[in-house]
């Protein structure tokens, strides 16, 4: 069964083909990093501007690198939620019509189950991926979204655990404002945390007790003190207010006095980060007595969190290269095929919902 999959849930336009919700035939992605780059952030209109131009070639060059024709697909599948509600419109109004024209089948995809199911997809040319086993915990980890998540089976999911204020990656994005190290956040504190040493100064973990919770925001706010010692007493902080002739403020790198250790600081703001994550899963893993832990989001693609948490538990970590890692169209549409097969399609009234939850918030008790 080929799956067309379409992701335009914040600046990536991605359309690929998935063949049995496991075989990768095409995942077109086209990024948006340069555009917004220069804002040190993503700019929601300018995004949902880019998919508009963009997202046909993308659909057109899909079928292309698949060597299919538009008779050969099943079903489309599209992301409707959580993300820039701009954004996601572009590509649920176009897998609309494409649905419609097609009179194929029209699967809604939510963005974090779509993160998840990169996990059983097999790239071209790859060796195959065997399908992850079943009880297993889902370290979810991106810009947007820090949540863990006891998945028994394809489409039962239990919230242990989210974060309550910053998202994981969106605390890698502000620590590499803080620091100047630009936009995305996250490749830039690994770069950086490489040259550096961490514990020469000390960063904040926010353990919040025996709970599988996170928040960040308290060591957000450790690195900005630890670096105002550095700030030039004469560098005003830029105005980031719109005006009629900068409607999108670009970014302005603060300024510093020589000797500011960003390498060291990175690598313990990366330290921070990672002995929590990795302490809270492994915990939960042994708590649930999962049998495999799956990382999921674009975060999953940290080096370091990929080795402390295969270090730290006992059971197989599974996670998806990292050019299934970030946003693509490929976890959509493998997504979409599971969800297929348990009979869950929509109407041509899908509508967005920027805000969508995976699975709210439930009692649970360990196994």
């Amino acid at each position: 069964m080929n799956i067309l999959g379409i992701e335009t849930s914040c600046d990536e336009t991605s359309v690929a083909i998935v063949r049995d919700g496991r075989w990768v035939l095409s995942n077109v992605i086209r990024s948006q990093v340069e555009l917004h780059q220069r804002y040190g952030g993503v700019v929601p209109e300018l995004a949902s501007r880019r998919h508009i131009t963009t997202i046909i070639p993308t659909l057109q060059l899909a079928f292309e690198q698949a060597e299919l024709e538009p008779a050969a697909i099943d079903a489309v599948a599209v992301t409707y939620g959580p993300g820039l509600a701009g954004s996601l419109l572009v590509g649920v109004n176009v897998a609309k019509t494409l649905a419609y024209v097609w009179e194929k089948p029209l699967i809604p995809v939510n963005h974090l189950e779509g993160h998840i199911y990169a996990n059983w997809l097999t790239l071209p040319g790859q060796p195959e991926v065997e399908p992850p086993v079943f009880p297993a915990l889902c370290l979810i980890v991106s810009g947007g979204h820090t949540e863990l998540v006891l998945m028994r089976n394809h489409g039962e999911y239990t919230l242990l655990g989210r974060t309550l204020d910053d998202a994981v990656g969106e605390a890698f994005d502000k620590g590499a404002r803080v620091l100047g190290l630009g936009f995305p956040g996250g490749p830039a504190i690994q770069r950086a945390a490489a040259e550096g040493r961490p514990g020469r100064y000390p960063l904040p973990r926010a353990w919040l007790g025996d709970r599988y919770d996170f928040s960040f925001s308290g060591l957000k706010t450790a690195l900005l003190r630890s670096v105002e010692q550095y700030r030039k007493p004469s560098a005003a902080r830029p105005s980031r207010k719109p005006t009629a002739q900068q409607p999108f403020p670009e970014y302005q790198p603060p300024e510093y006095l020589p000797g500011l250790p960003v390498a060291d600081l990175a690598a313990e703001y990366q330290e921070a980060i990672v002995d929590v994550l990795v302490e809270k899963t492994a915990r939960a893993a042994q708590d649930y007595g999962v049998a495999m832990v799956l990382l999921a989001g674009g975060v999953a693609a940290n080096a370091l969190l990929r080795e402390r948490l295969r270090a730290a538990v006992t059971v197989p970590v599974r996670y998806p290269p990292p050019i299934l890692c970030t946003d693509n169209a490929a976890m959509i549409a493998g997504a979409g095929y599971f969800l297929y097969r348990r009979g869950i399609t929509a109407g041509l009234d899908l509508d967005v919902q920027a805000d969508l939850p995976l699975v709210t918030r439930t009692a649970v008790t360990a196994a």
